[in-house]
């Protein structure tokens, strides 16, 4: 009776969260999707839309940092329902707004609130869900992001055909509005709150883990694992976000492939990270369910640590076997494809590089995922925002240095020196992580037996 009641209450939790994130994303991007219709109206240039995007990004990146460690100290529910609210009142505002000021000054507000939306939802999933399942809901809630990325231009455009700009983004604001207060209402902290005993979150049956629970801020960033965790956060990010920014470029300016191939490599990437995020989730909770967690490794580690060497493995043969003369080079991937090119109408080479693509994605976003998952489960229960806020501070360092450090290696020398970098790094991260893969994992307070 009581695993009925918690399957109802995960089931109606999980729902408002996955619905509430959907709309914090795609109230993020909304000034994206009706930009043509703003420049239209209002005098905009490429300095004053950058203004305005820069001063989101700013601010997300503090907010969601601050956040994670609020979400350990208040209700992740009010946390949650708030910033959805200021999201939807900061579109409404913006849609009656016309000077570059107010946009610039209300995105950096909307950015502020953004980062209100995933710590919470960290940390009620780790309430809600047994160890053996949080790696499968974690990375199923976070395609609300891909579901809003995809689908908000479409429902933007469809609007857009009937209604202006400054319709659409008062509509969109006051529906977050509205479905803040249903989150609120529908949305517990943890099972107490209904009369349900809380989750265990111990290392192994018949092993109390909860002598760590009350853990200082200070024990936690003297543990090693929270470091070796966010550099290797960082570089996966970094790499990542190396491969999404810039391989398009690398395709058609050094490797002589169309605009249409260099699009096509990036959406076979997202398509690939997608199903990476929910086979990473899945596979490593299988791993748990079987052995369990303990304080030292930790069963995704092998998941992990393949995925890593996925990465590793795709970026070199991008870089090597992708080349200007790739049409008329008869590789042996060239005859193996030949089936599928003869089925779908493209070419052989066309096909290759797509596979690399999804391969990529599919190796890179697993580990973006269990990166935050393993944050999470392995710091103390009164920690575990704040854990995951550092070590996502750590990725958006390794988003900076993709951008102009990457840049700057590609305009000195070539994309292919620069992605070569980029595989380097990756590689040797790789290699130690599989050397540390046994060290201390549980995070905070070493009880005294123990050590």
């Amino acid at each position: 009776m009581a695993g009925g009641g918690y399957g109802r209450y995960r089931a109606v939790i999980f729902a408002a969260m996955f619905v509430g994130y959907t709309l914090y994303y795609f109230n993020r991007k909304t000034f994206s999707f009706v930009m043509p219709a703003v420049m239209a109206e209002v005098p905009l240039g490429k300095d004053e839309l950058g203004l305005v995007t820069s001063s989101q990004s700013a601010a997300y990146a503090i907010s969601k940092f601050v956040s994670g460690v609020l979400s350990d100290q208040l209700s992740a529910r009010w946390l949650f329902s708030s910033g959805l609210l200021m999201v939807g009142l900061v579109n409404v505002v913006f849609s009656w707004s016309s000077t570059v000021t107010a946009f610039a000054g209300l995105w950096f507000l909307n950015g502020l609130a953004q980062g209100l939306g995933w710590p919470p939802c960290g940390k009620i999933l780790r309430k809600w869900f047994e160890p053996s399942q949080f790696g499968t809901w974690w990375a199923i809630l976070s395609t609300s992001m891909n579901l809003a990325g995809g689908l908000g231009p479409i429902v933007a455009a469809l609007v857009s055909l009937n209604y202006d700009w400054r319709t659409t983004l008062s509509f969109s604001g006051f529906i977050c509005v509205v479905v803040s207060f249903v989150c609120l209402l529908l949305i517990k902290n943890e099972p107490s709150d209904v009369g349900l005993p809380n989750i265990e979150q111990g290392a192994k049956k018949g092993k109390k883990g909860s002598s760590s629970d009350n853990s200082t801020l200070t024990e936690l960033l003297l543990s090693p694992y929270l470091w070796v965790l966010s550099t290797g956060y960082l570089v996966v990010f970094g790499v990542k976000t190396c491969c999404t920014d810039w391989g398009q470029l690398f395709l058609i300016q050094e490797r002589g492939q169309s605009m249409l191939v260099g699009s096509s490599y990036m959406s076979a990437l997202e398509i690939g990270g997608l199903v990476g995020s929910i086979a990473a989730g899945y596979l490593s909770d299988r791993a748990v369910a079987k052995v369990g967690l303990s304080s030292y490794g930790n069963p995704r580690h092998a998941l992990l640590l393949s995925m890593m060497a996925g990465m590793c493995v795709s970026m070199f043969l991008f870089r090597v076997t992708v080349t200007g003369d790739s049409p008329k080079e008869n590789h042996f991937w060239t005859v193996a494809l030949q089936p599928l090119a003869d089925l779908t109408g493209l070419k052989e080479h066309e096909l290759w590089i797509l596979t690399l693509g999804a391969v990529f994605g599919f190796s890179s976003y697993g580990p973006i995922a269990l990166f935050g998952v393993i944050a999470n489960e392995s710091a103390p229960a009164n920690l575990c925002g704040t854990s995951h806020a550092i070590v996502a501070l750590m990725a958006n360092v390794g988003g900076f240095l993709a951008g102009l450090p990457f840049s700057t290696i590609a305009k000195h020398y070539s994309w292919a020196t620069a992605f070569w970098v980029a595989e380097i790094t990756c590689t040797g991260s790789t290699v130690a992580f599989f050397f540390l893969r046994n060290i201390r994992t549980k995070m905070g307070r070493i009880p005294r037996k123990a050590d």
